[in-house]
């Protein structure tokens, strides 16, 4: 199977530590961003686009989306050092913006989301895996500043050894925003007893009408599936990388770009094996 670089090969590729893409029309060939200080992204009206941001060096960055009306992006950014990086997402009146991170090592990743129209509709995935003594932080707060808004965020999260794991959460319902509809889930396994994770979803609601969910777990691989697995002639490291797989993949695969889905969850398995 590919990895993940041998993949981005075959997209658009944006170069400097200051950037900024506008798209004014439907834009089939995924973009990719490599190691950007910088980067300002603009979906025009009606428009669509894909994007995925690389961060390969430990270092702060920033990204700036703005979705005008009725417009499209699917964003998926991939951690491989301890990068420190701030995305900041502000979406009109009946665009989406679908967003999955994934953190391959430390890392610390904070998202602002505003749906600011109408209609807007926010799909969020995020993933860390923390080995050794790694930190993987994300924090997420979306803000329904508008009514008839929707929000989905799934965060899920693994780690061994020493590691750290948090997720910070927050649903904002401004009081003009009737009609929202939100949820929040948290997922984590712990692989070790000396490893820890801290998942914190909040709620904040001003408006009364509204359907808004939020909730977190943290717990161990599942024993009764992979002696299930065992009984069937798989080994235990082979059991544990299925179940690993499973719990992850659903969060991957949110990138909309097969191969690439395909490429992280090798990714996530070959992590795995050290962990």
């Amino acid at each position: 199977m590919a990895a993940v670089t041998d993949i981005l090969r075959g997209f658009r590729a944006v170069e400097g530590e200051t950037l900024g893409i506008r798209t004014d029309t439907d834009v089939s060939r995924p973009f990719v961003a490599v190691d950007a200080r910088k980067l300002r992204v603009e979906v025009a009206a009606g428009a669509s686009a894909r994007l995925v941001v690389v961060h390969g060096k430990p270092e702060a960055s920033t990204l700036s989306v703005l979705l005008e009306r009725d417009a499209r992006l699917q964003l998926t950014e991939i951690f491989r050092a301890e990068a420190f990086a701030e995305t900041t997402v502000v979406q009109a009146a009946g665009s989406g913006c679908c967003i999955t991170a994934v953190q391959l090592a430390s890392a610390n990743a904070s998202y602002r989301i505003d749906l600011d129209g109408a209609h807007a509709e926010n799909t969020f995935g995020g993933l860390f895996l923390a080995a050794d003594e790694e930190h993987c932080v994300i924090d997420l707060r979306t803000a329904h500043n508008a009514a008839d808004c929707n929000s989905d965020s799934l965060v899920k999260g693994i780690a061994g050894g020493r590691a750290v794991g948090e997720f910070r959460g927050l649903v904002y319902v401004a009081p003009d925003a009737q009609r929202t509809d939100a949820r929040q889930q948290s997922r984590n396994i712990l692989l070790s007893e000396t490893a820890r994770i801290d998942a914190r979803p909040q709620l904040e609601i001003y408006a009364d009408d509204v359907k808004c969910s939020h909730g977190a777990t943290v717990g161990q691989t599942d024993a009764d599936a992979i002696l299930y697995m065992r009984q069937r002639g798989l080994s235990l490291a082979q059991a544990r990388r299925l179940q690993i797989e499973g719990f992850a993949g659903d969060v991957v695969r949110r990138c909309g770009i097969e191969e690439l889905g395909e490429a992280l969850t090798e990714a996530v398995a070959r992590k795995m094996e050290k962990m």
